[in-house]
């Protein structure tokens, strides 16, 4: 008898093909999330579920999940997973590490060019037909060659980022938990305080995860130590940010423009103000969204979802 397994979204057609090959598979075939209640009658004879960042993966859907071997979530984070109630209960939690390092970094520069060179600001202004002239004062902004940029977290990412940076000439400094040689030695990137980068960068990009101690890491007072001039980059986890303090410092400014992929909530209301401020970009979470990048992840998330059935080890396992 095939393992039952649930697919909590529609993900790329390869990793459902690959499930479905040795599993029987309920799929929410949605663009949206599943209702949680939907959600825990469905988990209710399951072995697997194969889940996403949208889903709280807790002690409650584990009590209605009795036959439940495995989780698998299609993303590197898994903050919406109670992972310590998984391992109390003997359950892997499998995540897609690595596979999307140097998308997120194009993307976050993506943000960073655009923010800076006030792309989304231009695209409007051509559309709302206000384009009649060249002007040597039009939508100037900061040259991002010899400027500084600050790296908030120098993992997989926060070290991609930077390595894109050498070929624009900055100066890059960043912070973390403790040093890391390889990426002052490769980089040369320079370890300081947060309150130094915060003071001295000219781009701050925030690469860490979402923990107790990040969450509002970027309060108001961290935006009132930026420059002026600053403009902050989030491809992290929204909650690292605290949207009322960021609003407030865009309108003032206290720092002069920020680039969201993620955001507190996800979705953000359409009315919310920083949708709707000139010196702000938010996109839907979609730095990971290459083609290749997200059909990988879904064939990852299945791996680790097909050997947790099995009984076997995880290939990308959280809580081994």
């Amino acid at each position: 008898m095939k393992p039952k397994v649930l697919i909590t979204r529609r993900v790329p057609q390869p990793g459902i093909d690959l499930v479905a090959a040795q599993c029987d598979v309920e799929l929410w075939d949605s663009d949206l999330p599943i209702p949680r209640a939907t959600l825990l009658e469905k988990v209710a004879d399951k072995d697997g579920i194969y889940c996403l960042l949208t889903e709280r993966i807790d002690d409650e859907l584990l009590d209605a999940a009795p036959n439940l071997k495995v989780v698998s979530q299609m993303a590197v984070g898994f903050d919406n997973i109670d992972v310590p109630a998984c391992t109390r209960r003997g359950i892997p939690v499998g995540n897609t590490p690595g596979v999307l390092t140097e998308t997120t970094a194009d993307f976050t520069w993506s943000l960073l060019m655009a923010a800076a060179r006030r792309i989304v600001e231009g695209v409007e202004y051509v559309r709302a037909g206000h384009w009649v002239t060249w002007g040597p004062m039009l939508l100037m902004g900061p040259d991002l060659y010899g400027a500084t940029l600050g790296v908030v977290g120098m993992g997989r990412i926060g070290q991609a980022v930077a390595r894109r940076a050498m070929g624009f000439g900055m100066r890059i400094l960043y912070t973390d938990a403790q040093p890391i040689p390889d990426a002052e030695k490769e980089f040369g990137a320079v370890y300081v305080s947060m309150d130094q980068l915060l003071a001295e960068s000219d781009f701050i990009t925030l690469h860490v995860n979402l923990t107790p101690e990040t969450y509002h890491m970027i309060d108001a007072a961290a935006l009132k130590a930026m420059k002026p001039s600053a403009i902050l980059v989030n491809a992290a986890r929204g909650g690292v940010v605290d949207h009322d303090a960021l609003v407030d410092a865009l309108r003032t400014g206290e720092i002069a423009y920020a680039a969201l992929d993620v955001t507190e909530p996800e979705p953000l209301p359409a009315d919310h103000p920083l949708v709707h401020l000139p010196n702000c970009i938010v996109v839907p979470h979609i730095a990971s969204a290459s083609i290749a990048t997200r059909t990988k992840m879904a064939t990852m998330a299945a791996e680790n979802l097909l050997a947790g059935v099995r009984g076997e080890a995880l290939p990308n396992c959280v809580n081994p």
